[in-house]
């Protein structure tokens, strides 16, 4: 076959046909990139060195009030959410440590909030952004979470018992939240009508051992809110990402029926994630992105456990020659050895030339 570009490799894989090479991706901390900056020499495309197809992401300026005032070590987002700089025993995060609306009991409460607007975002050079950068390269943009930003709003805990304890109060919530992304996004999309590939449509809703919420509370307070974005991507040709960590297996045939075309992180160390029976189940209407275990084989396995691992991805996620993204299933950690970051991105583009 022909050797294609990094945006031809990874816009195949998605739509199921055939590549030249199982293409790849990478997500990793500050520290990590660090680390593989130390290791190349200074200048080098360590995307090229490592032969990661990779996107492009765009994103519009914002021109909209200033975030509210933090302390030092802080910051905070147009949303008034506060995070705080929190080290740990191999790098930092940033943790969040003030949720707006935590507080939030009535209508009247949500009314006296200053909820974000599109009008708080220029649009206008995103087009220019998107036609160089598909030049070579899929180009993303796009963040619809409304689970998740229901929890950075109010709280994991309040946000998990507002179903039950007022209802009216959580639609309103919701709709307040999915009100903004869907108009925010709608004028993105317009604005480069026909030049963004992929957009995320995504919401955390699996933890290590099960679902966080009961499908009945997914179908009664998330699902609309899901379906509503994926029709509004699909109307512009662009492709769904969706990112859900853990054990989401139960929620998978709704988010494929609602037309779901990428499915990340695949963390099949938890219950009902088997990659081979993703693949079976739903591999003639998905693609797969991530896999590679990073909770214990990427920091704490050998370089050749890496490689077995990354080709026991191949083998089951990409079994037909396509439809999978070699990346690692979250973020690179800071105590990700870098022999293992090199050899998880060796034997990808190696065993991934030989489907």
């Amino acid at each position: 076959m022909e050797e294609m570009n990094a945006r031809e490799r990874m816009l195949a894989a998605i739509e199921r046909k055939p590549v030249d090479r199982i293409p790849t991706d990478i997500w990793a901390t500050a520290e990590v990139w660090e680390k593989l900056r130390a290791h190349f020499s200074e200048g080098a495309d360590i995307l090229a060195a490592l032969h990661i197809d990779g996107t492009r992401g765009i994103a519009p300026d914002y021109c909209g009030p200033a975030p509210p005032a933090v302390g030092p070590g802080e910051s905070a987002n147009y949303w008034g959410m506060v995070m705080r700089r929190t080290p740990y025993a191999d790098g930092i995060y940033e943790e969040q440590v003030f949720y707006p609306l935590a507080e939030a009991k009535t209508i009247d409460d949500l009314d006296r909030y200053r909820w974000p607007r599109a009008d708080w975002f220029d649009y206008s050079k995103m087009r220019a952004q998107a036609q160089e950068a598909r030049k070579t390269h899929l180009v993303t943009f796009g963040y619809m979470a409304p689970f998740y930003y229901h929890n950075l709003l109010r709280g994991l805990e309040r946000s998990l018992t507002d179903p039950y304890d007022d209802p009216e109060f959580t639609h309103e919530i919701l709709r307040r939240i999915s009100d903004f992304f869907y108009e925010h996004h709608r004028r993105a999309f317009e604005a480069c009508d026909g030049l963004i590939d992929v957009a995320q449509v995504t919401d955390d809703l699996g933890s290590q051992t099960g679902p966080l919420i009961s499908p009945k509370i997914y179908d009664a307070f998330y699902a609309e809110h899901h379906r509503r974005f994926i029709n509004l991507c699909h109307a512009f040709g662009i492709k769904v990402f969706h990112h859900d960590d853990g054990s989401c297996r139960v929620f998978l045939p709704r988010l494929v029926e609602m037309g779901i075309d990428i499915l990340n992180p695949i963390q099949w160390t938890c219950p009902g994630m088997d990659r081979a029976q993703l693949k079976r189940e739903f591999g003639d209407r998905i693609c797969f992105h991530g896999g590679v275990e990073n909770q214990r084989i990427l920091p704490f396995g050998t370089p050749e456990e890496v490689r077995a691992e990354v080709r026991a991805c191949i083998d089951t996620l990409a079994s037909d020659g396509t439809g999978y993204i070699v990346a690692p299933c979250h973020n690179l950690q800071p105590n990700t050895p870098l022999e293992n970051i090199l050899a998880m991105y060796d034997e990808a583009w190696r065993y991934g030339r030989q489907t």
